[in-house]
């Protein structure tokens, strides 16, 4: 119970930027006596200021406009809970079972491949879920494969002393592949029940970053062909629909299959987060809510929609 609650109120945090964006102008349009076509043209301002983006927005509203008169709906705040229901549903998508940090059917260690731009908090990302998964019971192996920059070793192997896991690096400039492999045979002799592997976000070019991480993977899976299970991308919330295209980049060359969005707390428009899982296809599964190790939450479209729609204490 204790877990829950800390969860809940690090959500709290890090949506409290976007819940005073939001509430006080539904509250503006619950107000409003009847549904009009002016009360739609709020509900869709409110939409794309947030960042959800126009063409979501306009399937969003087109949605919530047919349900409405299909019910014969006329009061605003019944419109606003069919807005609640259309976003939640929108944010649903896939499964994981990250969020446990068991082991998967084969057996192996839960291996998780972290990628994104130099820039958006990858490495404290990471930092933050092994810490997550340490609480959670798991014992956690890093792998230090962003060999680009010799102080992301560095960065690395400080947070594993603080959360308290191990880190398996090389020099920098080594092999990021030999790397994971090495975390990977290490987590198999410890018993470890989750390896995750911080990598580059910048090399000379974005074709050799891509390949990088394609090898990565298929050297991972001489040792489980499952591996890894989890190839999360990390997404700074503050960016917007600008980090959309660099994400597009990432998904169609790796096929992620999940998003940790982070700094969530650094920004009001909360509604990225429909659009990331919207345009990419793939379901957000952590946010950050702050800079401590401790601010990150497992993401829960409906808890994340409640929230929006709350009154700033």
């Amino acid at each position: 119970m204790f877990k829950l609650l800390r969860r809940h109120d690090k959500v709290q945090d890090g949506m409290k930027r976007s819940r005073e964006s939001w509430f006080a102008r539904v509250t503006q349009i619950v107000q409003r006596s009847r549904l009009d076509e002016a009360l739609w043209e709020d509900m869709e301002e409110l939409l794309i200021s947030s960042d959800v983006g126009v063409a979501t927005t306009t399937q969003i509203i087109e949605k919530v406009r047919e349900e409405a008169k299909y019910l014969r709906i006329t009061d605003a705040s019944e419109a606003i809970d069919l807005l609640k229901q259309e976003m939640v549903f929108l944010m649903s998508v896939g499964g994981s079972n990250i969020h446990s940090g068991q082991p998967p059917a084969s057996g192996g260690p839960m291996v998780i491949l972290a990628m994104g731009v130099n820039g958006v908090g990858k490495t404290t990302s990471v930092a933050k879920m092994a810490h997550y998964f340490k609480e959670q019971g798991s014992r956690v192996i890093l792998a230090a494969s962003d060999t680009f920059r010799a102080a992301a070793i560095d960065q690395l192997q400080a947070w594993g002393q603080r959360v308290g896991v191990d880190v398996i690096a090389h020099n920098p400039g080594g092999d990021p592949a030999a790397i994971a492999y090495d975390a990977l045979e290490a987590a198999r002799a410890r018993d470890a029940n989750v390896v995750l592997v911080d990598t580059a976000g910048r090399l000379h070019t974005k074709l050799n970053l891509m390949e990088e991480m394609k090898k990565i993977s298929r050297v991972l899976s001489r040792l489980d062909p499952e591996a890894p299970h989890e190839t999360l991308l990390i997404l700074d919330a503050t960016t917007g629909q600008n980090g959309l295209a660099q994400a597009r980049s990432f998904t169609e060359a790796m096929g992620c299959t999940g998003v940790f969005l982070s700094k969530l707390d650094g920004t009001a428009r909360g509604g990225i987060v429909i659009a990331i899982v919207q345009e990419l296809g793939v379901p957000v599964l952590f946010i950050g809510t702050g800079e401590a190790v401790e601010d990150m939450a497992p993401f829960d479209p409906g808890e994340f929609v409640e929230e929006l729609f709350s009154p700033v204490s």
